[in-house]
């Protein structure tokens, strides 16, 4: 888990900032029993988790896309050809939603704005270097041109909910 306990405490105020704001129906879904701490949340996402990501054309219109979600401190991270579609959309309005589902048993949704960690030609975000050792330690050094080929975004939730009703299933065993 690379979450702070800062980290872990602003996640769990926007988790909860969320949910009480969520209408009636959702709350109705998603409910104390039925839902994650941040910490349950930090301990469930790890790795590599697919996310669909949804940005707008500019014509207005919603595109729905598949990304590697990798979710540190806190937050999703996920990076996509410079070229792409996507990029374009994100380059063009930042704002953007993103899910990622295991079947009936977990689901994770958030709204927000996307960040540029790496731009092309400008000063990458401070936290890069370490975002960047650790994705070519999952995907390998040699994985990509990291300078060239690839644009990594941080999505700035503003929103989150999660969905979970047995968090000792998704974990394999009885929390502690």
């Amino acid at each position: 888990m690379r979450e702070t306990p800062q980290d872990l405490q602003e996640l769990q105020a926007l988790l909860d900032a969320s949910l009480s704001r969520s209408g009636s129906h959702l709350r109705s879904i998603i409910n104390d029993e039925r839902t994650l701490t941040a910490e349950q949340v930090s301990r469930v996402l790890r790795g590599m988790c697919v996310l669909t990501v949804s940005t707008v054309t500019a014509k207005g219109e919603p595109r729905i896309s598949g990304a590697d979600g990798h979710f540190l401190h806190g937050k999703w991270h996920f990076g996509t050809a410079r070229d792409a579609a996507k990029a374009r959309h994100l380059g063009a309005r930042p704002a953007i939603s993103a899910a990622h589902m295991r079947g009936e048993e977990l689901g994770v949704f958030t709204h927000g704005t996307a960040e540029v960690l790496n731009p092309h030609g400008g000063e990458p975000a401070a936290d890069w270097p370490e975002l960047l050792a650790y994705f070519k330690e999952f995907y390998g050094a040699d994985g990509f041109n990291w300078d060239e080929d690839v644009v990594f975004y941080r999505l700035r939730p503003h929103w989150m909910t999660v969905y979970a009703p047995d968090f000792d299933k998704l974990v394999g065993g009885p929390s502690a």
